[in-house]
Protein backbone atom coordinates (compact mmCIF):
# COMPACT_ATOMS: atom_id res chain seq x y z
CA UNK A 1 0.00 0.00 0.00
CA UNK A 2 1.36 3.41 -0.99
CA UNK A 3 1.18 6.43 1.30
CA UNK A 4 -0.35 9.26 -0.72
CA UNK A 5 1.42 12.54 0.05
CA UNK A 6 0.47 16.07 -0.99
CA UNK A 7 3.20 18.71 -0.91
CA UNK A 8 2.55 22.41 -0.24
CA UNK A 9 5.83 24.21 -0.88
CA UNK A 10 6.43 27.52 -2.67
CA UNK A 11 10.10 26.81 -3.49
CA UNK A 12 10.00 24.95 -6.82
CA UNK A 13 13.39 23.30 -6.35
CA UNK A 14 12.42 21.95 -2.93
CA UNK A 15 8.98 20.94 -4.18
CA UNK A 16 10.32 19.12 -7.24
CA UNK A 17 13.03 17.39 -5.20
CA UNK A 18 10.56 16.12 -2.60
CA UNK A 19 8.17 14.97 -5.30
CA UNK A 20 10.97 13.01 -6.99
CA UNK A 21 12.06 11.44 -3.68
CA UNK A 22 8.52 10.33 -2.87
CA UNK A 23 7.82 8.90 -6.32
CA UNK A 24 11.19 7.20 -6.39
CA UNK A 25 10.71 5.42 -3.08
CA UNK A 26 8.68 2.24 -2.76
CA UNK A 27 5.61 2.67 -0.59
CA UNK A 28 5.20 6.41 -1.26
CA UNK A 29 3.35 8.40 -3.91
CA UNK A 30 3.23 12.16 -4.44
CA UNK A 31 -0.42 12.71 -5.36
CA UNK A 32 -0.10 16.49 -5.64
CA UNK A 33 2.52 19.24 -5.42
CA UNK A 34 1.38 22.83 -4.94
CA UNK A 35 3.11 26.21 -4.70
CA UNK A 36 0.47 27.65 -2.35
CA UNK A 37 -2.56 26.73 -0.27
CA UNK A 38 -5.06 28.87 -2.18
CA UNK A 39 -8.25 26.90 -2.91
CA UNK A 40 -6.98 24.49 -0.28
CA UNK A 41 -10.04 22.25 -0.06
CA UNK A 42 -10.25 21.85 -3.83
CA UNK A 43 -6.62 20.70 -3.92
CA UNK A 44 -7.15 18.25 -1.07
CA UNK A 45 -10.27 16.83 -2.68
CA UNK A 46 -8.51 16.47 -6.02
CA UNK A 47 -5.50 14.51 -4.80
CA UNK A 48 -6.98 12.81 -1.70
CA UNK A 49 -3.75 12.48 0.33
CA UNK A 50 -3.07 10.40 3.42
CA UNK A 51 -0.42 12.87 4.56
CA UNK A 52 0.16 16.55 3.80
CA UNK A 53 3.68 18.00 3.86
CA UNK A 54 3.16 21.66 4.68
CA UNK A 55 5.61 24.55 4.48
CA UNK A 56 5.00 27.35 7.00
CA UNK A 57 5.98 30.31 4.81
CA UNK A 58 3.45 30.02 2.00
CA UNK A 59 2.14 33.09 0.15
CA UNK A 60 -1.34 34.45 0.96
CA UNK A 61 -2.38 31.57 3.26
CA UNK A 62 0.48 30.48 5.47
CA UNK A 63 1.09 26.89 6.50
CA UNK A 64 -0.12 27.25 10.07
CA UNK A 65 -3.49 28.67 9.04
CA UNK A 66 -3.73 26.10 6.24
CA UNK A 67 -3.10 23.34 8.79
CA UNK A 68 -5.90 24.67 10.99
CA UNK A 69 -8.29 24.66 8.05
CA UNK A 70 -7.29 21.15 7.05
CA UNK A 71 -7.82 19.78 10.56
CA UNK A 72 -11.20 21.50 10.84
CA UNK A 73 -12.53 19.92 7.63
CA UNK A 74 -10.45 16.73 7.57
CA UNK A 75 -9.68 15.88 11.21
CA UNK A 76 -8.18 12.49 10.31
CA UNK A 77 -5.80 13.86 7.67
CA UNK A 78 -2.21 13.96 8.94
CA UNK A 79 -0.14 17.13 8.47
CA UNK A 80 3.65 17.19 8.61
CA UNK A 81 5.15 20.66 8.93
CA UNK A 82 8.34 21.04 6.92
CA UNK A 83 10.25 24.28 7.40
CA UNK A 84 13.58 26.03 7.89
CA UNK A 85 12.33 27.60 11.12
CA UNK A 86 13.13 26.03 14.48
CA UNK A 87 11.76 28.94 16.52
CA UNK A 88 9.94 27.51 19.58
CA UNK A 89 6.90 29.77 19.20
CA UNK A 90 6.44 28.69 15.56
CA UNK A 91 6.76 25.05 16.57
CA UNK A 92 4.13 25.57 19.27
CA UNK A 93 1.82 27.34 16.82
CA UNK A 94 2.16 24.52 14.29
CA UNK A 95 1.48 21.78 16.81
CA UNK A 96 -1.42 23.76 18.31
CA UNK A 97 -2.90 24.05 14.81
CA UNK A 98 -3.10 20.27 14.68
CA UNK A 99 0.12 19.21 12.96
CA UNK A 100 1.16 15.63 13.70
CA UNK A 101 4.84 16.27 13.11
CA UNK A 102 7.48 18.90 12.51
CA UNK A 103 10.65 18.33 10.49
CA UNK A 104 13.36 20.61 9.20
CA UNK A 105 14.00 21.07 5.48
CA UNK A 106 17.67 20.31 6.04
CA UNK A 107 16.80 16.92 7.53
CA UNK A 108 17.92 14.04 5.33
CA UNK A 109 15.45 12.65 2.76
CA UNK A 110 15.37 9.40 4.70
CA UNK A 111 14.37 11.25 7.86
CA UNK A 112 11.59 13.09 6.02
CA UNK A 113 10.25 9.84 4.57
CA UNK A 114 10.47 8.27 8.02
CA UNK A 115 8.46 11.19 9.43
CA UNK A 116 5.75 10.72 6.78
CA UNK A 117 5.55 7.04 7.68
CA UNK A 118 5.46 7.77 11.41
CA UNK A 119 2.49 10.12 11.28
CA UNK A 120 0.68 7.96 8.72
CA UNK A 121 0.82 5.14 11.25
CA UNK A 122 -0.44 7.29 14.11
CA UNK A 123 2.83 8.49 15.56
CA UNK A 124 4.17 11.98 16.20
CA UNK A 125 7.20 12.83 14.07
CA UNK A 126 9.11 15.26 16.26
CA UNK A 127 12.87 15.08 16.62
CA UNK A 128 14.54 15.23 20.03
CA UNK A 129 15.81 18.71 19.16
CA UNK A 130 12.32 19.96 18.33
CA UNK A 131 10.90 18.33 21.46
CA UNK A 132 13.57 20.05 23.51
CA UNK A 133 12.70 23.42 22.01
CA UNK A 134 9.01 22.92 22.77
CA UNK A 135 9.87 22.00 26.37
CA UNK A 136 12.12 25.06 26.66
CA UNK A 137 9.32 27.21 25.28
CA UNK A 138 6.88 25.95 27.92
CA UNK A 139 9.48 26.38 30.66
CA UNK A 140 10.68 29.83 29.63
CA UNK A 141 7.15 31.14 29.21
CA UNK A 142 6.05 29.67 32.55
CA UNK A 143 3.24 27.92 30.72
CA UNK A 144 0.44 26.58 32.88
CA UNK A 145 -2.39 24.89 31.03
CA UNK A 146 -5.63 26.14 32.53
CA UNK A 147 -9.31 25.67 31.97
CA UNK A 148 -11.01 28.18 29.72
CA UNK A 149 -12.05 31.28 31.65
CA UNK A 150 -15.10 33.29 30.69
CA UNK A 151 -13.28 36.63 30.67
CA UNK A 152 -14.00 39.61 28.45
CA UNK A 153 -10.64 41.17 27.65
CA UNK A 154 -12.40 44.10 25.93
CA UNK A 155 -10.39 43.77 22.73
CA UNK A 156 -11.52 45.98 19.88
CA UNK A 157 -12.44 44.47 16.52
CA UNK A 158 -9.08 45.52 15.08
CA UNK A 159 -7.18 44.14 18.08
CA UNK A 160 -9.00 40.82 17.68
CA UNK A 161 -8.04 40.79 14.00
CA UNK A 162 -4.38 41.47 14.80
CA UNK A 163 -4.34 38.86 17.57
CA UNK A 164 -5.87 36.24 15.30
CA UNK A 165 -3.25 36.91 12.64
CA UNK A 166 -0.53 36.62 15.28
CA UNK A 167 -1.85 33.19 16.31
CA UNK A 168 -1.80 32.16 12.64
CA UNK A 169 1.93 32.92 12.48
CA UNK A 170 1.91 36.26 10.67
CA UNK A 171 4.72 38.69 11.51
CA UNK A 172 4.08 42.39 12.09
CA UNK A 173 5.11 43.40 8.56
CA UNK A 174 2.66 40.90 7.03
CA UNK A 175 -0.12 42.03 9.38
CA UNK A 176 0.59 45.59 8.30
CA UNK A 177 0.16 44.68 4.62
CA UNK A 178 -2.90 42.48 5.15
CA UNK A 179 -4.71 45.08 7.28
CA UNK A 180 -3.59 48.07 5.19
CA UNK A 181 -2.15 49.83 8.22
CA UNK A 182 1.36 51.01 9.04
CA UNK A 183 3.91 48.88 10.84
CA UNK A 184 3.89 51.33 13.78
CA UNK A 185 0.09 51.08 14.01
CA UNK A 186 0.43 47.31 14.25
CA UNK A 187 2.96 47.75 17.07
CA UNK A 188 0.52 50.05 18.87
CA UNK A 189 -2.29 47.50 18.59
CA UNK A 190 0.02 44.76 19.83
CA UNK A 191 1.10 46.80 22.86
CA UNK A 192 -2.58 47.33 23.75
CA UNK A 193 -3.28 43.61 23.29
CA UNK A 194 -0.40 42.75 25.64
CA UNK A 195 -1.74 45.16 28.25
CA UNK A 196 -5.32 43.84 28.05
CA UNK A 197 -4.24 40.18 28.15
CA UNK A 198 -1.70 40.86 30.92
CA UNK A 199 1.18 39.37 28.93
CA UNK A 200 4.59 40.68 27.95
CA UNK A 201 5.48 38.89 24.72
CA UNK A 202 4.10 37.63 21.42
CA UNK A 203 4.53 34.03 22.52
CA UNK A 204 2.56 34.63 25.72
CA UNK A 205 -0.20 36.41 23.80
CA UNK A 206 -0.48 33.54 21.32
CA UNK A 207 -0.48 30.97 24.11
CA UNK A 208 -3.14 32.78 26.12
CA UNK A 209 -5.30 33.36 23.05
CA UNK A 210 -5.11 29.64 22.26
CA UNK A 211 -5.69 28.41 25.82
CA UNK A 212 -8.53 30.81 26.56
CA UNK A 213 -10.08 30.46 23.09
CA UNK A 214 -10.07 34.22 22.68
CA UNK A 215 -9.89 34.05 18.87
Amino acid sequence: MEIRVAIFEDNKLVRDAMEAILNGTKGYLCCGAFADAIHLYEKIERCKPDVVMMDIELPVLNGIEATKQIKEKYPDLKVLIQTVFDDPSRIFQALSAGASGYVMKNDSPSRQLEAVNEIFNGGAAISSLIAKKVLEFFTNQNVILTQVENVDYVLTEREMEVLKMMTCGYNFHTISKECFISYETVRTHVKRIYKKLHVTSKAEAILKASQQQIV
